[in-house]
């Protein structure tokens, strides 16, 4: 006899279509794919990896894994009822899971950014992102946050909710924690940083990339821009000589 689980997973697999069907251009299921593959043209995310979630309503969005993020389309996408648990995985409570595809390894983090508030969560391995993380180890020690001021782009970030956005004088914080093994075992260290930083709207990943997110896809999308931009400027200005606090 089937368990209560096997009956949801063989319905989330066949009934809910409908979740990421919609002709809007602005629905989950067709903004993620959208994003994906600027994403990947942008050179964030290469060999499947990297991913975006949106929480919309009640429902999250989330990209798969192992799927090449410049082919992606709606139909790929995975849809969790919201909220849900974020620990077992076997007890998230999913509503669409496409055939033949597994779930994003970054799903607890996702949840983590929207036990947070956020409504958009995205995820790149940006080369520039990975190279600050090992530069500031180099230069400040493994205990150090990525930070650069009086620059313009960096009005382009919030102080924090509600507090407006950063200024061209103020200094621009973002916490790195440590890599691990499997991308769930990142869970524990971005909530750290998170309750640590409770203003930050990143937390970068050493010698793997960053996590972003925003109040909604508009504006997690231009912090990840904004932030990249920061961090080859940052490489580049580390190349000659240049601080990047002053």
């Amino acid at each position: 006899m089937a368990s209560t689980q096997d009956n949801a997973v063989a319905a989330a697999t066949t009934n809910n279509d409908y979740l990421v069907q919609s002709d809007d251009p602005e629905h989950p299921a067709n903004l993620i794919p959208e994003l994906c593959r600027k994403f990947y043209n942008w050179g964030w995310v290469t060999g499947t990896g990297g991913g975006t979630s949106i929480r919309h309503g009640d429902h999250i969005f989330i990209a798969p894994s192992g799927v090449q993020k410049e082919l992606m389309k709606s139909e790929n996408i995975f849809v969790l009822q919201w909220p849900t648990k974020k620990y077992p995985a076997e007890e998230r409570n999913y509503i669409r899971r496409p055939l033949k595809l597994n779930p994003s390894a970054c799903t607890p983090l996702f949840l983590t950014a929207f036990e947070h508030g956020a409504g958009c969560c995205i995820h790149t391995h940006s080369q520039w992102a990975v190279l600050v993380t090992l530069l500031v180890e180099r230069e400040k020690g493994p205990d150090a946050c990525f930070e650069i001021s009086t620059i313009e782009q960096i009005k382009g970030i919030p102080r924090g909710k509600g507090k407006g956005m950063l200024g061209y004088h103020d200094t621009l914080r973002i916490p790195i924690i440590e890599n691990t093994a499997f991308e769930e075992d990142l869970t524990s260290g971005l909530e750290a940083a998170m309750n640590k930083y409770p203003d930050t709207y990143a937390v970068l990943v050493r010698r793997h990339g960053i996590y972003v997110w925003g109040d909604n896809v508009a504006k997690a999308k231009t912090q990840c821009e904004s932030l990249d931009y920061l961090f080859q400027l940052a490489v580049e200005m580390h190349k000659l000589g240049l601080p990047w606090v002053k």
